[in-house]
């Protein structure tokens, strides 16, 4: 009898993390991106990646990947895609599966970031990447934004205390279009998953804005059942 384990071709098999940070100074979007360290295409601008060990499993390696290089063992990361184009990379036939990931960008050690050679880059001015990775990327924000308009993921974003003024920043930084303010308010007043604070943000403006944080019950109600989030953006 054939042994069609011994006699098929192999294949390396890679991950590639995508990861989103949200920088509320700069209302921006941002992509973390690294400078590639070893041939093919050595130091140009690459996604954090690398092989899925014989000992590990996929969400294994990614989990490994993004700890690594952020110091972060508790992350929102969810499988995106898998890429296997025979010439995807000029290395070798390379089958990569694709996850992506939001992190609060102040989160991270800066120690660790600049040991792995890792910087933040606006989504909306991304550098040109090896291989396939700009398409990954592109995919992978397609998949953020259909997210959040069923879960709250977004919010991982946001340090803990936020107006609501921020919070619209957030998601107009990642549908990279204006919302209606008065419609964004309205409908998020409307799922009370805020709580209002008695503190103000006042570095902004003068009067000061309320802070609001998410109310852990509700904000984790909503992540297991998912609600409807879809906003007019212009």
């Amino acid at each position: 009898m054939t042994d069609h384990y011994s006699v098929s071709d192999k294949h390396l098999v890679a991950v590639d993390c995508v990861i989103f940070g949200y920088d509320i100074y700069d209302k921006e979007l941002k992509l973390l991106l690294i400078k590639r360290k070893f041939e093919p295409e050595f130091g140009k601008w690459s996604l954090p990646g690398g092989f899925v060990k014989k000992d590990e499993s996929v969400s294994g390696a990614a989990c490994r990947v993004l700890y690594q290089l952020t110091g972060l063992a508790e992350l929102y990361m969810e499988q995106s895609y898998t890429y296997g184009d025979i010439n995807r990379d000029t290395g070798g036939r390379v089958i990569t599966i694709t996850h992506f990931a939001l992190i609060n960008a102040y989160q991270l050690d800066p120690v660790m970031i600049e040991a792995s050679s890792a910087h933040w880059r606006s989504i909306s001015r991304i550098p040109k990447l090896i291989f396939d990775h700009e398409k990954i990327v592109k995919k992978a924000h397609r998949q953020l934004i259909e997210r959040i308009k069923v879960k709250p993921v977004g919010f991982e974003l946001l340090p803990e205390k936020f107006t609501l003024v921020q919070l619209q920043q957030l998601y107009e930084a990642i549908y990279l279009r204006t919302i209606d303010k008065r419609n964004f308010r309205k409908k998020i007043i409307s799922m009370n998953l805020l709580e209002k604070l008695d503190e103000k943000e006042k570095e902004t403006s003068k009067k000061g804005a309320f802070y609001y944080k998410f109310i852990p019950a509700r904000y984790d109600d909503f992540r297991r059942k998912g609600f409807y989030f879809n906003l007019d953006v212009q």
